[in-house]
């Protein structure tokens, strides 16, 4: 099946007469005509019922009508998004970011990439630590902002884009939320609001037991937003990357202990990448992150 015997389909179809339809499509009578017998050929079976100068659908042509449209303009559709994308007016990205990273990361890069573009089409994933690597290996995404990888590939690009330090996230009707700093000790008598998914867990957890907190008497959340609803509802305290935003009714405390995670973004060494993604990936490394590594700032 041809799209131009499609074409000349959906024209008599709109026209119900074969010389209208001719001129619409600028071919000759016979040319069209010809189209639409070997589509019937190939379809098993008359489209149309030919009485003189006017035509009707059979109920085959019928039948075939919205499946046709809708083919064709799906082509058409497909058709405009690729000379879309040679002329560089439409640009994709695929990003993937791990569970706890915050979104706020690539929020503002985004969104200056996207003025410079008059359509951008944009996928981001949650990944874990090896689905990220297995993601880049694949082809499945373009960029990657984790923390460090435990597992290593020669092909990759990786720029550190800051570093943050943690802190004591709490409902601000806790007590301890007077306070202007916190040690690692005072959550020993604390219920404890776990990240499990994060890369920084088995250190944070080390780190705590030898303070003498009980890491086995805690709640442990499935997610960053997990976590918001947990403090709002009075139900612990956690440890935060500075960039986690934890709303209103909570806060973060500056901890005294030098805890920190690195932020890193990833991408594949040698591998051809658009204007959008190089892009992003300028922004990204030259974007003020401040904020993300001043509690100060961030609050």
């Amino acid at each position: 099946m041809e799209m131009h015997q499609v074409r000349y389909f959906l024209a008599v179809a709109r026209n119900l007469n074969f010389t209208r339809a001719a001129e619409e499509c600028h071919v000759s009578q016979p040319s069209l005509t010809r189209a639409i017998k070997n589509l019937e050929i190939e379809l098993g079976g008359e489209l149309f019922r030919r009485e003189r100068s006017n035509s009707h659908l059979t109920e085959l042509g019928q039948v075939m009508l919205p499946l046709l449209k809708n083919s064709y303009e799906s082509a058409l559709a497909a058709k405009s998004q690729a000379e879309k994308m040679k002329s560089g007016a439409l640009a994709s990205l695929r990003i993937a970011l791990t569970q706890s990273v915050d979104f706020d990361i690539v929020s503002d890069s985004l969104q200056e990439v996207g003025r410079s573009f008059e359509e951008i089409n944009i996928t981001c994933q949650r990944l874990s630590g090896e689905g990220v690597l297995k993601g880049l290996r694949n082809g499945d995404v373009d960029i990657c902002i984790t923390g460090d990888l435990e597992e290593s590939w020669d092909r990759l690009d990786t720029w550190e884009l800051f570093v943050e330090p943690h802190a004591v996230a709490l409902s601000v009707e806790h007590p301890l939320a007077a306070r202007t700093r916190l040690d690692l000790t005072d959550l020993a008598s604390e219920r404890l609001i776990t990240r499990p998914y994060c890369s920084m867990w088995p250190t944070c957890a080390s780190i705590l037991r030898e303070v003498g907190v009980d890491i086995d008497r805690c709640h442990e959340a499935g997610s960053d937003r997990d976590v918001i609803r947990l403090l709002e509802a009075g139900l612990g305290v956690a440890l935060v990357p500075l960039s986690t935003r934890i709303g209103d009714r909570s806060c973060k405390i500056p901890l005294s202990h030098d805890f920190k995670k690195s932020i890193h973004l990833y991408a594949v060494a040698g591998r051809q990448r658009s204007k959008a993604l190089n892009g992003l990936i300028n922004l990204l490394r030259s974007a003020d992150w401040d904020r993300f590594q001043d509690l100060e700032i961030a609050n």
